[in-house]
């Protein structure tokens, strides 16, 4: 399972180079403009220079509207910018055909540019609050419009956490349906060390924290904490011993 870690700034960004170790991929996003907001493409750069260069960079496009061009135009300037991994939160996408149509145009305005990119449709655990698809819609919608990863994460940050709106089964199948159709599953949305367990066991292939590795575990008025990411790693790698000799994690 991979560690991505989010940053809302270079200051962070250096925080991060300094638990590089621990870490696995670098996402840029800015929190004040929404659950995966988009931060300029100028930070994205200096982030990108700031860690690094065997950690790939990921970069958040927003909570997009349903409007395939004016995303397909955000995520090539995300691409450009030095992203490896570009995430689309499908927030204004209220069918999958939507979903669909956006992603396809996402696909093609990356990959254009630079093939090896990774696409990540991300939809949200608590789409029921907001209208949008249903997140065991999004593995379909990423394998059919040709992205690489399906995302769930959490679309309102009030305290409440991925488990409270999809529990363990529910994400087990999320992910079952994303490894059937070849993708790599990600799952974020105010996880902790004591959500590791779970994540383990149904096969996540990346996990996305922020206010876990935050002073105070506050994603909005806290600062990332390179011990706070050594510790998160470390858990996981417990976690990740135990499963693989079939012995239950206590949390």
């Amino acid at each position: 399972m991979l560690l991505l870690i989010s940053p809302d700034s270079v200051e962070e960004a250096l925080g991060c180079a300094e638990a590089a170790e621990h870490l696995d991929i670098v996402d840029v996003k800015k929190p004040d403009e929404g659950s995966l907001g988009a931060n300029f493409p100028w930070v994205i750069r200096e982030i990108r220079d700031a860690v690094p260069a065997d950690k790939p960079v990921s970069a958040t496009v927003g909570d997009v509207p349903y409007k395939p061009g004016t995303v397909a135009q955000a995520a090539l300037g995300a691409v450009v910018s030095g992203a490896m991994y570009i995430k689309v939160g499908l927030y204004g996408c209220t069918t999958p055909e939507q979903g669909i149509e956006v992603m396809r145009a996402v696909v093609r305005a990356v990959k254009d540019h630079r093939p090896d990119a990774l696409v990540v449709a991300s939809g949200y655990a608590d789409a029921h609050r907001i209208g949008c698809v249903n997140p065991l819609a999004l593995p379909d919608i990423a394998a059919r419009s040709g992205a690489d990863a399906a995302m769930l994460d959490t679309a309102i940050k009030d305290g409440t956490r991925l488990f409270d709106h999809v529990p363990p089964e529910v994400c087990a199948e999320f992910v079952r349906l994303a490894h059937a159709s070849g993708l790599l599953a990600a799952l974020a949305g105010s996880v902790t060390q004591a959500d590791l367990g779970p994540l383990t066991r149904m096969g996540t292939d990346i996990v996305g924290v922020r206010g876990a590795v935050c002073e105070g575990g506050d994603r909005n008025t806290g600062r990332i904490q390179p011990h706070l990411v050594a510790a998160f790693r470390a858990e996981m790698d417990r976690h990740a011993r135990e499963h693989t000799v079939g012995v239950p994690a206590v949390n």
